[in-house]
C-alpha cells in the first residue's frame, strides 16, 4: 500500500481554498493574523486534538479518507 504524499504548498493551497469558500473574507484575514502571531499553546492544542490518537489510528483515517477520494466519495459527516 502506497500513501500518496502532498507537498506542503500544495497542502496551504488546498487550505486557502478551503478557507476562502467557508468564510467570509474578514474572517480568513483574522485567522491569518492569529497563525502569524504564534498564539496559544500549540502544545496543548495538539495534545486536545489528539488525545487517544496513536500514529496508527491516525494513518488509517488517512487512508480512509484517501480511499474515499480515490473513489469520488465524500463523507457524510465528520469520522
Amino acid at each position: 500500500m502506497t500513501v500518496k504524499v502532498m507537498r506542503e504548498q500544495e497542502v496551504l493551497r488546498e487550505a486557502v481554498d478551503v478557507l476562502w469558500e467557508h468564510l467570509r473574507p474578514a474572517k480568513v484575514v483574522r485567522l491569518w493574523a492569529a497563525w502569524q502571531m504564534g498564539e496559544g499553546d500549540y502544545l496543548a492544542l495538539r495534545d486536545q486534538l489528539f488525545e487517544g490518537e496513536s500514529v496508527a489510528t491516525l494513518f488509517e483515517k488517512v487512508r480512509a479518507y484517501q480511499e474515499r477520494e480515490d473513489s469520488g466519495k465524500r463523507p457524510l459527516s465528520d469520522e
